[in-house]
C-alpha cells in the first residue's frame, strides 16, 4: 500500500512541476532557438508543450499502475463475505417479491 502512495505522490508531484518547468523554460528564453517566435507563438507552444508533458507524466503512471501484479492486490476476507451476504439478501428480497407478483 505504501508502495501504491508514493508512486502516487511522485507523479502527482512530476503533474504539477512538469508543465510549471516547461512554462519557466520558454518564458526565459532557456531554449535555443525560440527567441525569434512571437509573443503569441510561444505561448501557445509553451501551453501546447506543458500539456502534452502532463499527458507523458500520467502515461507514466498507467504504464507503472500496468506493471503491478494483479495477483499483488486480494480483498480483505471479511469485506467479501459481507458482500456476498449482502448480494444473498438482495436476491432473496427479489426471489419473494416475483412470487407475489405471479400470485
Amino acid at each position: 500500500m505504501a508502495g501504491a502512495i508514493n508512486k502516487f505522490f511522485v507523479t502527482s508531484m512530476f503533474m504539477w512541476m512538469a508543465p510549471i518547468g516547461v512554462l519557466f523554460a520558454f518564458n526565459h528564453d532557456w531554449l535555443p532557438g525560440l527567441s525569434q517566435l512571437s509573443p503569441h507563438t510561444l505561448t501557445l507552444l509553451s501551453g501546447l508543450v506543458a500539456v502534452v508533458s502532463v499527458n507523458i507524466v500520467m502515461g507514466f503512471y498507467i504504464y507503472i499502475a500496468m506493471k503491478e501484479p494483479v495477483d499483488k492486490h486480494e480483498p480483505h476476507p471479511g469485506f467479501v463475505a459481507e458482500a456476498r451476504a449482502s448480494l444473498n439478501k438482495l436476491n432473496k428480497g427479489k426471489a419473494t417479491s416475483m412470487v407475489s407478483k405471479k400470485d
